[in-house]
């Protein structure tokens, strides 16, 4: 008779195991599938920061481009300034 409930102890703590053993699985693949949801959306926020960097570079590269034309036109301006400045000195 003991030999019986110690069979059947045995029995149930090994169906225990066993149904911890498939809960821990199961909870584990959601933690994966939890992480890589979290990495993929960590890459898209990567992605749109990064997209979003490289517009704002570019527009203020742009931005230098035109006041370096600015600049340099007004460089110009100001050299034929004193070019017709120094012709009517000439002049006169």
């Amino acid at each position: 008779m003991r030999k019986i409930i110690l069979a059947a102890a045995i029995a149930t703590s090994a169906l225990g195991l066993a149904a911890c053993s498939e809960n821990a699985e199961t909870e584990t693949d959601e933690a994966v599938d939890a992480m890589a949801a979290d990495a993929e959306e960590a890459g898209d926020d990567i992605e749109t920061t990064t997209e979003a960097t490289a517009q704002d570079v570019e527009a203020a590269a742009d931005e230098a481009a035109d006041d370096a034309v600015k600049t340099a036109d007004q460089i110009g301006n100001d050299a034929l300034d004193v070019v017709d400045a120094a012709e009517e000195a000439g002049a006169e």
